[in-house]
């Protein structure tokens, strides 16, 4: 069911994923495509604001900082996940991986490297307080708008 409490969830999260996407690129080696690294972590950071954020709100601040933070975090895994698997089947399609087992721990490795390059300090506070205010926002959106 829409909520008040969902819907600013997932507005906040969406902007956040474009915000954390475009710093994200910034850092990514020369000659790199970034295509639509954007809109489609925008897209992730608004299913789980709905999902994750929206059905958490209601509980208080402090608590819609742990969901704001448990947000961000869903947010930034299945990132992570949708493009090292993305990744990997280009790789496979080139005939990079000796079978179909070394392809799927090869998404692991991917996202291990993915994830290195979050590790920089502009993007990581970016994240952390980007998720406070989602959280913060949902929750202000749920109390008053029911």
């Amino acid at each position: 069911m829409p909520t008040a409490a969902k819907l600013f969830g997932a507005l906040a999260f969406a902007i956040l994923g474009w915000i954390s996407a475009n710093i994200f690129s910034t850092g990514m080696p020369e000659g790199s495509q970034i295509g639509l690294l954007r809109e489609i972590v925008a897209a992730i950071g608004f299913l789980a604001g709905w999902r994750v954020m929206g059905p958490a709100a209601g509980r208080g601040y402090y608590a819609a900082l742990g969901g704001g933070m448990k947000t961000g975090i869903v947010m930034v895994f299945f990132s992570l996940l949708g493009f090292s698997i993305y990744e990997m089947v280009l790789l496979s399609m080139k005939m990079r991986y000796d079978g179909p087992v070394e392809a799927v721990l090869g998404v692991f490795d991917l996202m291990i490297e993915y994830g290195q390059l979050i590790l920089r300090t502009d993007l990581l506070v970016t994240l952390f307080v980007g998720s406070a205010l989602g959280g913060w926002i949902s929750e202000f959106a749920g109390k008053h708008w029911r």
